[in-house]
């Protein structure tokens, strides 16, 4: 098992000031709300998320917001192999998977694979810093929905 590593807003407020980047009630609205979820969401369903509480906000202050918390490395970014991006506040090193049926992305719930970074350095002289794995396949709600039918 894993420790997932997210921060207070309190942390947030500290480490967006240190970075030099603004702290706005949006900004740490969309990072509370990323932290309160395990479902990676999106930009956009964050914003539809956020909209009724903070209706002056726009999908751009929520994309900036994602932007600079990637940038100063407290939210990562995940590829999965969708037309967007989804988000992960909790940045410890683990693992996801997406489910190719009804695309739920879930965390694995395992550590990292430091075994794996030191055979990857080995084989390509790199120093590794860091990866992101995805595996892919079918979510038991979908398994279980595929099997009544068949």
């Amino acid at each position: 098992m894993r420790e997932q590593m997210m921060l207070t807003l309190n942390e947030v407020t500290d480490i967006l000031r240190q970075n030099k980047k603004k702290v706005t009630p949006q900004r740490l609205a969309v990072y509370a709300a990323l932290a309160a979820t395990e479902e990676h969401p999106t930009a956009e369903a964050l914003y539809k998320e956020l909209r009724p509480n903070y209706p002056t906000m726009s999908l751009a202050t929520v994309y900036k917001s994602l932007d600079a918390f990637c940038e100063i490395g407290i939210v990562r970014e995940l590829n999965v192999g969708e037309e967007a991006f989804r988000y992960d506040a909790d940045i410890s090193a683990h693992p996801h998977v997406r489910c190719i049926a009804c695309d739920k992305v879930a965390d694995v719930p395992i550590a990292s694979l430091p075994s794996l970074d030191k055979n990857v350095a080995s084989v390509t002289g790199y120093r590794i810093v860091s990866q992101q794995m995805y595996f892919f396949g079918y979510c038991p709600q979908c398994q279980e929905a595929n099997a009544v039918k068949n």
